[in-house]
């Protein structure tokens, strides 16, 4: 394969064995930067053929880290590949590499000629393709100009993809400048020392929305299982995550204006037990988006709930209805089924107890057609609720768990259990596709959906809402029983979500 040229970048000689491909649109201290930096970099691939430092060990935990990202047969583009070992040790579809050496891009073809792999910099992104993911790893801190490259990035993504990079931390300057000096590392030029936040505002110049930040890395070296431990659990608490070698950031393109085409929405109503809510519910649903289809799931109730939803549909011709009845048990099967048969492209649960008012949820919609997230959570534990809406100790329990949730998704879930839930159906249909790495195992079908979501990095907001009394029937919830599957959730979520 033959390394492609971008013809609007120049090359540049001072004085060194390498030049690099420029933006010609740089000014001369930009454009000694870079020439020094390439030189430097086709001069570490020749290192890296006869040495590997003690870097493997860290590299192997980045690879673990980015496949938890990234589900194999995604189109990626890493920015930066080097000689490509990332890049092709996730999988792709569709794998393109950028990088401005022409030594490492010359042993990234050797090595993966699977791989799509672009002589080019950073700084002048000539690529007419979009990904699903892109991703920067250790390169911010070698840029000439970082809000520069996010702008470029910017160009190639689309509401869907998510940017991963990751970052070395301030506090290990010093000894990772010793480990190069006694030739136990890969040699570095002067690195910008960015800090989490500083990336942060550098990605929000650039139109991009945090979704998550984690630390990774405690121990660089193998010495099973201290190596094991340190990495895999103890850098994920505080005080210990504080001394990490890397930074983990995820970010998705923010949307700037509202989208102009109203989605078809499916309201999923599950329902057991529910009979006589089921006027309200065709009287208080609001038309929602372009058209509104409500999907009933009847759970096997004994108090003729299928035959009065078959009544309500018949007397309502003019609203669009399905009603299905489940064969298997739970409310997460309930959703399950309501979702595959459901035809809108927005599709939202609402409970048949009508304790989250129906009329609430043109908000829901507006959450995702605004772009500003993609999936819209209800949240009950903001406002106050009316007085007998939910006892004391579910309360606590629920508070609890909110705080133990939060940190385990990487992002703030104030209301795991609230049954009102919206998302795009192609999202849906991606969790769907990855639920084999989290299995058949919620009977709520909530955390199906947010663990799917978080596994995905996509954008979840909560969205508070007033919780009402029930003004028929009882609740499904049963304290303890329900309580100690919360607490599995927890540990489940640690397992596959976490400790990774």
């Amino acid at each position: 394969m033959k390394v492609e040229k971008v013809n609007d970048l120049e090359r540049f000689e001072f004085g060194t064995a390498a030049a690099g491909r420029l933006n010609k649109a740089s000014d001369l201290a930009g454009q000694r930067y870079q020439s020094e930096r390439v030189a430097h970099w086709d001069g570490v691939a020749d290192w890296m053929d006869s040495r590997r430092g003690f870097g493997r060990a860290y590299q192997r935990r980045l690879e673990a880290v980015y496949k938890f990202f990234v589900p194999e047969g995604s189109s990626v583009l890493e920015v930066g590949c080097g000689r490509g070992d990332l890049l092709a040790s996730l999988r792709p579809g569709r794998g393109v590499g950028v990088d401005f050496s022409t030594e490492m891009v010359k042993r990234a073809q050797q090595r993966h000629p699977e791989l799509n792999i672009v002589q080019m910099d950073a700084h002048a992104l000539e690529l007419d393709q979009q990904f699903d993911f892109i991703i920067l790893s250790d390169l911010v801190n070698d840029l000439w100009d970082a809000q520069k490259v996010f702008e470029q990035i910017s160009r190639l993504a689309v509401p869907r993809t998510r940017l991963i990079l990751n970052f070395y931390n301030r506090l290990w300057e010093w000894p990772l400048s010793a480990a190069r000096g006694l030739g136990m590392a890969r040699p570095n030029l002067n690195q910008n020392w960015f800090t989490a936040e500083d990336i942060s505002g550098l990605l929000e110049l650039a139109n991009f929305q945090i979704i998550r930040h984690r630390e990774e890395v405690l121990l660089p070296l193998r010495l099973p299982p201290l190596s094991t431990v340190a990495n895999r659990y103890l850098v994920k608490f505080w005080p210990l995550s504080l001394g990490a070698l890397t930074h983990f950031l995820v970010a998705r393109p923010a949307r700037l204006a509202p989208s102009e085409t109203k989605p078809s929405v499916s309201v999923v109503i599950p329902a057991r037990n529910e009979s006589g809510n089921v006027p309200a519910i065709f009287e208080r649903v609001p038309e929602l988006g372009r058209s509104t289809e409500l999907v009933f799931i009847e759970g096997g109730s004994h108090d003729g709930t299928y035959e009065a939803i078959a009544k309500a549909i018949a007397e309502h011709p003019e609203r669009q209805c399905q009603l299905l009845k489940q064969t298997g048990k739970g409310k997460g099967d309930a959703v399950r089924l309501g979702f595959h048969h459901a035809n809108g492209d927005v599709l939202i649960i609402l409970d048949s107890d009508l304790t989250v008012p129906p009329e609430d949820l043109p908000r829901f919609v507006e959450v995702l057609t605004s772009g500003k997230a993609d999936f819209a959570n209800g949240s009950r534990l903001v406002y106050p609720m009316e007085q007998h809406a939910m006892r004391f100790l579910n309360l606590l329990g629920n508070k609890s768990f909110s705080l133990a949730f939060s940190w385990l998704l990487d992002q703030p879930i104030k209301d795991t259990l609230c049954g009102t839930k919206a998302l795009w159906r192609t999202d849906y249909e991606a969790i769907s596709a990855n639920r084999s790495y989290f299995g058949e195992f919620d009977p709520f079908g909530d955390f199906d959906l947010l663990f799917g979501a978080s596994k995905l990095s996509m954008k979840i907001l909560d969205l508070p809402i007033r919780y009402r009394d029930r003004s028929y029937g009882e609740t499904n919830i049963q304290r303890w029983k329900h309580g100690w599957l919360l607490l599995r959730m927890a540990l489940f979520a640690a397992r596959r979500i976490k400790f990774i």
